[in-house]
């Protein structure tokens, strides 16, 4: 068995370095003295070996989203405005509006005892029903892909019914999320076992 090495590590990282800088040195060498000879080096095949690429032009990258002015392709139509007068009752109309808009994903019964991840998400909703400001209260942290997928889910339901008797207003909700990828709101759930 070979002893460990005990140089203290200075003094391994320049031998190290020498040793880089002999290979180097010894490198150079060889390639002047076949150079001398006329013989092709290491360097001068390998420049021969290897041709030139020429440089494509780039095609123009296309807009994801549309111009300013433009509208989207998938145009959501206004909801009635809301009578609520409070944003806890204005919560309900909000519910209803993004059940309507994602039918397919709401699941439908009691929910189980063990969900995947519960949030608490705050919506700023304008005088028109136009999505502001989204914070979570409780943020499913464990869960980033249901987080981004709720935020999608609400950006997606924009427009809201506007809020006509109390203009602009912050409404909190609670998402309950299985782990199908189907969910309910707190506010129009149909409970849990």
């Amino acid at each position: 068995m070979p002893a460990p090495n005990r140089a203290h590590p200075a003094l391994r990282h320049v031998s190290g370095c020498l040793a880089v800088a002999l290979v180097t040195l010894t490198c150079g060498l060889v390639d002047t003295a076949l150079a001398q000879t006329g013989a092709p080096t290491a360097s001068a095949v390998k420049k021969q070996a290897t041709p030139v690429r020429q440089a494509r032009p780039m095609a123009p990258r296309r807009r994801a989203r549309p111009a300013a002015g433009q509208s989207s392709a998938r145009p959501v139509p206004v909801p009635d405005a809301s009578d609520a007068a409070t944003a806890r009752a204005y919560r309900k109309d909000a519910a209803r509006h993004i059940y309507s808009m994602n039918a397919d994903s709401i699941y439908q019964g009691r929910m189980p005892p063990l969900l995947y991840a519960i949030g608490v998400l705050q919506v700023h909703v304008d005088g028109q029903g136009r999505v502001g400001t989204i914070s979570w209260m409780r943020a499913p942290c464990h869960a980033p892909e249901v987080m981004r997928q709720i935020e999608r889910i609400v950006r997606a339901a924009d427009p809201f019914p506007p809020p006509k008797l109390i203009g602009g207003l912050i409404y909190t909700d609670t998402w309950l999320w299985h782990k199908s990828g189907k969910w309910q709101l707190d506010t129009l759930t149909e409970g849990q076992d």
